[in-house]
């Protein structure tokens, strides 16, 4: 016989099918054994704990009975030794749990009370026997209030003898302030009954929600449908012997455990209910617990029979998937090695990239420098190679820079240099690097300047600028293309007539950020992380560094932001303001003392106009064309002319050429006409301007105006005056010089020489206080100083010259000039004594301006 060969594989499935499902099985009943042995087990420990709240409750009140018996005995010796127990009944103050005091002489049927009534023991009821610390206690009743009492009766023993009866009326409501304010959550109800008339008399408050109270028992059982004889029977036998009882019935069709539990020894009882489902209610969340196990192991079993009948369809097929799969897996592994490959490249890229911004400028200098040489006699190539030559080593310079500014901003050692700026500058630096970015990405670019009132400030222009471009780039990278963005700089109120308070605010309506990215956002190495932004590329430390330069300053940054809406900065700054801010002279000498603007933004011409008025400048202004031709017709007739002209090319009846024109007609050709435009508004091609006109970009700066009415006016002459002064600033001074490199040593001889000065140079420090040692007083005007050289460096040496003792040691200026150019370096210069620091390779002019500071040319 052929066997099937599919048999073996078919039968083994069937086996551990079987198999899972008599695992299962044997699991099910586990968990349900214990799910029962833990229900009754809580049941049990439910009961015990509801049994142990009643022995406390009553426990409670027995020892409220106990200490009124032993308090009433306290005062019936108080009586005994009084001369008159009848008036120290009368005087005797009650209070909320004592009612009434009576006193019946001994020998009498009636006595007195403190209410100041007669008394008698016929309206009391002791025959029930029932004693509180071996005082007798009577059946409880109403008062004379209306509220449920009861009385002990204490003998007044004088000496040996028995003078009176002491009674004293306690009422019910004063035990609720003692017991506890419900238990089982509150969802426990309880009575107190008296045993002998059955009649409820305390409903203590917070013990179960009940809709209506009971009076009496017989009024209990019929309100909650307890009609069956035997157990009324039981509970009645309980009542007579003063014992416990407890047992289940329904209370309003919820399953209760009722409870009758005496309380001194039978005279009162507690009577009440719990839902059984408040006292299961821990083994039922256990219970549920354990059922949802349940519930999940038979999904999981349904899951896995599932899976199990897939995987068998699976199998079955497998044998005509592998060569495929097989395809597939190589065809995967290639684009696994492929994207391997890729990874490999890039970073071979950045190196080569790192590699080549280093190397390009240095093959410049040392390509050029050959060329140089085989040039030497063409004074044409040569100047065009040094040019070249500069170019190269400025930028290899920046790049070092750059990288040591990373290092000293990771290291939390900026230093801020504080110079007066201008804002039109800081704008208009940023509005060149930003617009370009925004426009390659088609995104609108807004500028707005308000309320500033001194254009001119002290601050570190260059750290400013990095804050600005800091945070608008990340807003043209995180602004999807089409987007806007918002660059605001407004004046806000002075805290002090010596500082601008201004704030800047960089807004876009770009992706956002989470709320859990804003808690981290000036963290370092941190860059919002979402599908839409993540392929930003950043080191992340771009925040951190502007908030550590933002707060260095003394101000202030924040950011809110919403997902899909965009993110909004702003930082507060206070910059001192240099003194003589106003330039009176420059509008006199151009003769302008009136200036007219037409623009329909009343506080942009608000913002001119109190600009102006601190140069003395009178600002007239108008929102249309015609109302400008009318005014100027007026004051050409009547008035003083106006000087300038300034038109907002968004004006309603603005036409470009032909307004100008217009407005030509009846001014003259003198006049200047500054066009005012936004920067991202093009100016249209082949338009040509009538004489005297020129375009000014928004925002509006003095300074901008001034230089657009110089270039107007070709003032090119005070430009070539200053420039005449530095030409030959250095002409006949006389340096000493501390250089150990040959090479150093000789390219500072030769530029000093071609500035037309003198330098005396010695290899070391040594040499150099030697040298000054045997100069005659003012041979030298400066010292250069180098660092680091041998057998003494430029510290000692400083500190070696400024003590000698000639009158000029301590005066001549020494400046250090060393590659070491970090800012600790500075600070160790000025320490020794020096009175400058110029790092290598020597920026000229900057060299220049420190001589014209200390030396006297």
């Amino acid at each position: 016989m052929r066997k099937n060969p599919s048999g073996t594989p078919k039968n083994k499935g069937i086996t551990l099918l079987w198999s899972i499902i008599l695992v299962f099985c044997i699991l099910g009943a586990v968990v349900f054994s214990v799910a029962q042995k833990i229900s009754h087990e809580m049941s049990a420990s439910a009961i015990q704990n509801l049994s142990e709240n009643l022995n406390l409750i009553k426990a409670t009140i027995e020892a409220i009975l106990n200490n009124e018996a032993e308090f009433q005995k306290l005062i019936a010796h108080k009586i005994a030794l009084s001369d008159d127990p009848e008036a120290y009944i009368r005087s005797y103050e009650t209070n909320k749990s004592m009612t009434r005091i009576s006193l019946i002489m001994t020998g009498e049927k009636e006595g007195i009370s403190s209410t100041g009534e007669s008394f008698s023991e016929k309206d009391l009821d002791f025959s029930a026997g029932g004693t509180v610390a071996g005082l007798p206690i009577s059946q409880s009743y109403l008062n004379h209030m209306g509220t449920w009492a009861y009385t002990i009766k204490c003998p007044v023993v004088k000496g040996d003898r028995e003078i009176a009866e002491l009674y004293i009326e306690y009422v019910y409501d004063s035990l609720d302030r003692s017991l506890p304010d419900g238990f089982y959550n509150k969802q426990a109800a309880l009575y107190i009954m008296d045993t002998k008339s059955r009649r409820f008399v305390l409903k203590p408050e917070g013990m179960g929600m009940r809709s209506a109270g009971h009076l009496n028992l017989e009024d209990f059982y019929r309100a909650n449908s307890i009609k069956d004889t035997e157990l009324q029977t039981e509970v009645g036998d309980c009542l007579e012997n003063g014992k416990n009882i407890l047992f289940y019935h329904d209370i309003r069709q919820v399953n209760s455990l009722n409870y009758m539990w005496s309380v001194n020894k039978g005279t009162i009882y507690l009577v009440g209910y719990v839902a059984f489902e408040a006292i299961q209610q821990e083994g039922q969340t256990v219970n549920q617990n354990i059922l949802l196990v349940v519930i999940v192991m038979l999904v999981a079993f349904l899951l896995c029979c599932i899976l199990y009948y897939f995987n068998q369809r699976q199998q079955a097929k497998s044998w005509r998937e592998r060569e495929a799969e097989r395809e597939i897996h190589n065809k995967q592994l290639m684009e696994a090695l492929q994207t391997a490959q890729i990874a490999n490249n890039s970073k071979t890229m950045f190196l080569s990239n790192m590699s080549h911004d280093i190397r390009t400028p240095m093959n410049a200098v040392l390509g050029f420098t050959t060329l140089l040489a085989k040039e030497a006699e063409n004074p044409a190539k040569v100047r065009e190679y040094t040019r070249k030559i500069t170019a190269s080593g400025q930028h290899l310079l920046s790049l070092i820079n750059d990288i040591l500014d990373v290092s000293k901003i990771e290291s939390g050692k900026i230093v801020l240099t504080y110079e007066a700026f201008s804002l039109n500058d800081v704008v208009s630096s940023t509005d060149t690097i930003i617009r370009p970015m925004a426009r390659a990405k088609r995104q609108n670019f807004h500028v707005e300047v308000r309320g500033i009132k001194h254009e001119y400030l002290m601050g570190d222009e260059t750290r400013i600028n990095q804050i600005l471009i800091n945070l608008l780039s990340n807003a043209v990278k995180y602004t999807p293309e089409g987007g806007n963005i918002w660059f605001r700089i407004t004046g806000l109120k002075q805290r002090s007539s010596q500082y601008e308070h201004i704030r800047i605010e960089v807004e876009d309506d770009g992706y956002g950020m989470t709320p859990e990215y804003l808690k981290t956002i000036f963290d370092a190495f941190t860059r919002a992380e979402n599908s839409t932004t993540n392929k930003v590329q950043g080191t992340g430390l771009g925040m951190a560094i502007t908030k550590n330069i933002v707060e260095l300053m003394g101000g202030t940054i924040d950011v809110s932001s919403e997902m899909g809406k965009g993110s909004l900065f702003r930082v507060e700054l206070e910059c001192r303001i240099p003194e003589e801010q106003a330039d009176r002279q420059f509008w006199r000498q151009c003769g302008i003392e009136r200036i007219l603007v037409i623009d329909n933004d009343e506080e942009f011409c608000e913002n001119i106009s109190a600009m102006m008025k601190d140069v003395d400048v009178q600002v007239s202004a108008v929102q249309r064309v015609e109302e400008a031709r009318a005014l100027l017709q007026n004051t050409d007739r009547n008035g003083k002319p106006y000087q300038l002209i300034l038109i907002d090319r968004s004006v309603p009846d603005m036409g470009d050429t032909h307004t100008v024109q217009a407005l030509r007609e009846v001014v003259s050709d003198t006049i200047p006409i500054l066009l005012l435009a936004e920067h991202c508004i093009e100016d249209p091609e082949n338009v040509f301007y009538p004489e005297n006109t020129d375009i000014l970009a928004k925002p509006f700066f003095m300074s901008a105006v001034k230089a657009k009415i110089m270039e107007m006016q070709s003032s090119s002459a005070m430009e070539d005056k200053t420039e005449t002064e530095n030409k030959n600033s250095l002409e006949g001074l006389h340096f000493l010089a501390a250089e150990d490199n040959e090479i150093n040593a000789e390219i500072l001889a030769e530029i000093l020489q071609m500035e037309g000065a003198v330098c005396e140079i010695v290899e070391n420090g040594q040499l150099a206080v030697e040298r000054f040692t045997h100069a005659a007083e003012g041979e030298f005007d400066a010292i250069l100083m180098d660092v680091q050289m041998p057998v003494m460096n430029g510290y000692e040496a400083t500190v070696a010259i400024r003590a000698l003792d000639r009158s000029d040691a301590g005066q001549i200026p020494i400046i250090a000039m060393t590659a070491n150019a970090f800012a600790e370096d500075e600070k160790a210069a000025l320490d020794a004594g020096m009175n400058a620091h110029v790092a290598k390779p020597l920026d000229m002019e900057q060299f220049k301006k420190v001589i014209r500071e200390y030396v006297k040319l």
